[in-house]
């Protein structure tokens, strides 16, 4: 059997909040509620399930699309006017890398959570 991850959860202020912007920038949709976690199916094994949190540490979450989906995802945030960085420590602003042939960047969603988008591992 291949070990695969179902689920995570998101802290957040605002679960329903953070799970639209995330849906939003991905493309992606917030799942019919059948619980207590706003949910974003993000492929067919995988869904981010956002929960609302007081107080929470931010987290890095590294999402590896094609260059068509980069294209449309980079779009998205550049439209949102959200600032993006080609480094983790958000240094090289308004910028994105080419590691390993590829390209990437980073941004934060509004609870502070670092996402990073990677064309090549």
């Amino acid at each position: 059997m291949t070990i695969t991850l179902n689920h995570t959860i998101v802290p957040a202020r605002d679960k329903e909040a953070a799970a639209r912007f995330f849906a939003q920038i991905f493309g992606l949709k917030v799942e019919p509620s059948v619980g207590h976690f706003a949910a974003v199916r993000v492929n067919d094994t995988l869904t981010l399930d956002f929960d609302d949190r007081e107080e929470f540490e931010s987290h890095h979450y590294a999402f590896h699309v094609s260059d068509e989906e980069f294209d449309a995802i980079f779009a998205r945030v550049q439209e949102a006017g959200l600032e993006y960085s080609s480094d983790p420590m958000h240094r090289n602003k308004n910028q994105i890398n080419h590691r390993n042939g590829g390209r990437g960047f980073y941004f934060y969603d509004p609870d502070g959570h670092n996402l990073e988008l990677l064309t090549r591992p």
